[in-house]
């Protein structure tokens, strides 16, 4: 059974925080993933299932490019360009419009895609997958500059949200099946392969409230968290105390990320996928809020 809906409004806790407003209007049919890169000049995200990376323009426009049967997420690369995951692979462009190159296949078959990811302290790409189909078992990879990848974690059902601690020691991470959001410690590489270890769990989501689906970390430490099939986007404090909650027009919200010259505004994407025409007309929509912190620079894949 679909959530019900909730209308849209700003719910204060510890933290005022004020109402959503709507960037862009329903241009997205599944919108995920928002990055904000100076040097690509703002906002990029995707609309997964179409398979394209979206660019917000300043009159709030978006301008679209098609990467493949699903674009999953998208992250600048040091050198420029961008590094994107698509259904079963991850490829790269030296260029904002360049070509698209392979870089490695992560999955393969029908019942497993790339689902979500982001980039580590390091410089690393992780890349997580979902199951779609029977006899299907997801993971989270790790892909290293020069494309070499392995998995961090196996018997993952729904890979979404991964942000890192301010001081780069914590990793959280929501797979979404299990309605948690955990962390883990981040490692360098010569002592553990993965860059990721010691998984516990961070916050259980009573699924009432929705589900976790993409996460950001902000200056303070504080995890903001999209709750799909819940109408927000709620913020825990380092130890794991909800101190803000944002409530949205749309039920089916799924990521979000700071973005804006001194970092001080949350971006929020929306989906429509499984909704009707007439169903929640904002739902697919980019918003944006004044949430009172200010987030992290995003860090560019290393290859």
């Amino acid at each position: 059974m679909r959530p019900r809906y909730r209308a849209g409004r700003a719910t204060r806790q510890n933290r005022r925080v004020p109402a959503p407003a709507n960037v862009t209007g329903p241009v997205a049919h599944h919108a995920e993933g928002p990055v904000w890169w100076s040097g690509w000049g703002g906002l990029r995200y995707v609309d997964m299932l179409a398979g394209d990376v979206l660019a917000l323009r300043p009159d709030g426009g978006v301008d679209r490019r098609h990467v493949g049967t699903v674009a999953a997420v998208v992250r600048p690369r040091a050198g420029g360009g961008f590094v994107v995951a698509r259904e079963h692979d991850v490829a790269v462009s030296d260029t904002g419009d360049g070509p698209l190159r392979p870089l490695t296949t992560l999955t393969d078959g029908p019942a497993v895609r790339l689902n979500e990811g982001s980039t580590g302290p390091d410089g690393a790409f992780y890349v997580g997958g979902m199951v779609t189909g029977t006899g299907g078992t997801a993971a989270l990879h790790r892909v290293e500059p020069g494309g070499a990848a392995r998995v961090v974690l196996e018997g993952v059902g729904c890979s979404n949200g991964l942000g890192f601690s301010p001081d780069g020691t914590r990793a959280y991470y929501a797979d979404t099946a299990t309605h948690r959001i955990d962390m883990l410690d981040v490692v360098p590489a010569s002592v553990d392969a993965r860059g990721l270890t010691g998984r516990r769990p961070f916050v259980a989501v009573d699924p009432a409230d929705g589900a976790p689906d993409g996460l950001t970390v902000d200056a303070d430490g504080g995890v903001w968290v999209a709750l799909w099939g819940g109408s927000a986007v709620r913020r825990y404090s380092p130890s794991g105390v909800v101190d803000a909650e944002i409530r949205f027009p749309a039920t089916q919200v799924t990521a979000c990320t700071f973005g804006g010259d001194d970092l001080g505004t949350l971006y929020v994407t929306t989906s429509r996928q499984d909704l009707a025409d007439y169903e929640q007309p904002e739902a697919g929509s980019l918003f944006r809020v004044d949430a009172g912190v200010r987030g992290l620079p995003a860090t560019p894949f290393a290859g």
